[in-house]
């Protein structure tokens, strides 16, 4: 694997962070995860403004133009011989040294890793949803960023284990429905389509949003709020999200089969989602 380190396109063994690097010691940083298809960027747009948005709250100074992030992933893909790809860029505070600053961030740093994806199956292979243990912890600000601070996510994966066919399910520390480890949730009753508010302490995952415009351009009544695991339960169907995966139905939750998997309003998101792919809209 070649990656994109500041300017450079080197092997993946030979790039380095520098240990002074805040995202290093203290995980002051952002990534998006997105995919490529066909050299395309899907939902650029969308991941720049979430990424531009972080980067100012969390005062780190931007020193590339949309157009240069384009490049740079384009870049790594091209040095990797891919034209579909999962695409990760991060954006660090950077080298700042050993105790945190009371100003911004002017010397970030910006590394894009893009790997293959394997062709998504079609219907999609459906997964299984399981309750963690493990609470989802609040925002680490006003909102949740997408931010090198993972360790409630790591720490969901260490309880999940080693199963790929599973998704684990955050709640909230109040009982809430929050999202899964690197996904969103959707479920719909009654030919309506719900899923968790963001003032459950959720990402505001760029796949989530895009599935919303979806759906309203379906005219699939759709409503966000906060919701019990027992409403989860009583779904006639349940899907989640997220950039690579896209639409993922869902077969049980905690050991209950859902109603309908892959049903119509699944279905039906999905086909809207693969023309949304296929046209870059």
């Amino acid at each position: 694997m070649h990656v994109y380190v500041n300017g450079t396109i080197c092997p993946a063994h030979e790039a380095s962070v520098s240990v002074l690097d805040h995202g290093f010691l203290y995980g002051i940083g952002l990534f998006e995860t997105m995919r490529v298809y066909d050299r395309k960027l899907f939902l650029w747009d969308d991941h720049f403004a979430r990424l531009s948005s972080g980067l100012l709250a969390l005062q780190i100074q931007p020193i590339w133009s949309k157009a240069e992030l384009a490049d740079a992933i384009l870049q790594t893909i091209d040095a990797n011989g891919l034209r579909d790809a999962y695409v990760r860029l991060s954006v660090t505070a950077g080298p700042e040294g050993v105790g945190l600053v009371t100003g911004g961030y002017e010397r970030p740093s910006l590394f894009v890793f893009a790997k293959p994806v394997a062709p998504l199956a079609v219907p999609p292979q459906p997964k299984r949803l399981q309750t963690l243990a493990l609470a989802r912890q609040t925002a680490e600000g006003h909102q949740r960023f997408k931010s090198h601070n993972y360790l409630n996510n790591a720490l969901a994966r260490q309880e999940l284990g080693a199963r790929t066919d599973t998704e684990g399910l955050f709640l909230t520390h109040d009982g809430f429905l929050a999202e899964g480890i690197v996904s969103n949730l959707f479920w719909v009753k009654n030919g309506h389509l719900f899923t968790p508010s963001l003032d459950t302490g959720i990402l505001d995952g760029v796949t989530r949003r895009h599935v919303l415009r979806l759906a309203e351009q379906l005219a699939i009544p759709t409503t966000e709020g906060r919701y019990r695991l027992e409403e989860l339960l009583a779904a006639d169907e349940v899907f989640t999200t997220n950039s690579v995966q896209e639409i993922v139905p869902v077969a049980e939750v905690d050991g209950q089969l859902v109603a309908s998997t892959y049903g119509k309003y699944t279905r039906e998101l999905h086909l809207a989602y693969r023309q949304s792919v296929a046209t870059g809209m």
